[in-house]
């Protein structure tokens, strides 16, 4: 990344329906009306990396992205999409198909970042980006959900052809510091990768507008993972107010504030304008060294597992 790139990123993984959609995955049902006014206050603020997925409600997260972006200047915008290996299907074009696909959804002829978005098979899939680099069809490449010796033999496939891996985005909040224990963070520093932090929330579990007697609402997988931990983070949810009150803050900007203070870029799921202002104020806040630690700490003594389906411990 570069000294462009805004201290937050904006997903719109809850953005469409259908397939690991807005409404199956957040409950959600969002239209592209909904979400225009979203997306304009978050531009206005400068707010301009958005992350998506062809995975995401079956492609229907890109389509509204780049239904926004068509009459735009594209160098205004920065565009995160993913090539997902366990949807890809056999053929050696996999990943230039799925970029093609989404190429077309976006209304643009590149990609700003490319991520490989599993390890399901590093030493086929890494090397089906290099040419796609090299026509200048992805502008920097990137690894989700890879762990710490993938990640390495990833680097080491692209720098045979003088290509860099720029970024690992893999889950990241107070609840879940796997890719920290396990030394990704430190090694993303050491290299120049940006480590991109998702699921900071926790899908709205660490905003502090969930608790037993304001559970999710039924029907989606968030409120399946989630209503039944709320009890345990309760103490914590107290902690991110009072610190909160501290810095005029809510506790989702102190979570967020919290995953910048490690040296991540942290993904926010955006659906409603004010989240979209508070993001804004969010990538100015600085904790100090005490309220983080005690927000490692309480989190730490929940001793909830916010490990998804799709993940594994790093």
């Amino acid at each position: 990344m570069n000294e462009k790139t805004p201290k937050l990123a904006l997903g719109a993984w809850s953005w469409g329906t259908g397939n690991a959609g807005g409404d199956a995955v957040f409950g959600n049902h969002l239209s592209a009306e909904d979400l225009k006014p979203v997306f304009a206050k978050a531009m206005e603020h400068g707010l301009n990396l958005w992350d998506t997925a062809p995975v995401y409600g079956d492609g229907s997260s890109e389509t509204i992205l780049g239904g926004f972006i068509r009459d735009m200047d594209r160098r205004d915008i920065i565009i995160s999409t993913k090539f997902t290996p366990h949807i890809a299907g056999a053929s050696p074009s996999a990943a230039r198909e799925m970029l093609e696909g989404s190429l077309g959804r976006l209304n643009t002829d590149y990609v700003d970042i490319y991520w490989i978005h599993n390890p399901n098979d590093v030493e086929r899939f890494t090397p089906m980006l290099i040419p796609l680099a090299k026509e200048g069809l992805i502008k920097s490449i990137g690894v989700s959900n890879h762990n710490l010796a993938e990640i390495k033999r990833v680097r080491e496939i692209l720098g045979t052809e003088g290509l860099r891996l720029s970024a690992v985005q893999n889950h990241y909040s107070l609840l879940h510091r796997s890719s920290e224990r396990a030394g990704i963070l430190d090694y993303c520093r050491e290299n120049k990768i940006t480590f991109f932090s998702y699921m900071v929330l926790e899908q709205g579990a660490l905003t502090g507008k969930f608790d037993l007697a304001h559970p999710f609402p039924e029907g989606s997988s968030r409120a399946k993972t989630y209503n039944g931990m709320l009890t345990e983070l309760e103490t914590l949810i107290e902690e991110m107010h009072r610190i909160g009150e501290r810095h005029g803050a809510s506790p989702a900007q102190i979570a967020v504030a919290w995953a910048r203070s490690k040296g991540t870029l942290p993904i926010i799921g955006v659906t409603k304008v004010g989240q979209a202002e508070e993001a804004a104020k969010t990538a100015e806040m600085v904790l100090a060294a005490e309220e983080i630690s005690s927000l490692e700490e309480l989190a730490d003594q929940t001793g909830v597992s916010t490990l998804r389906g799709w993940e594994r411990e790093m």
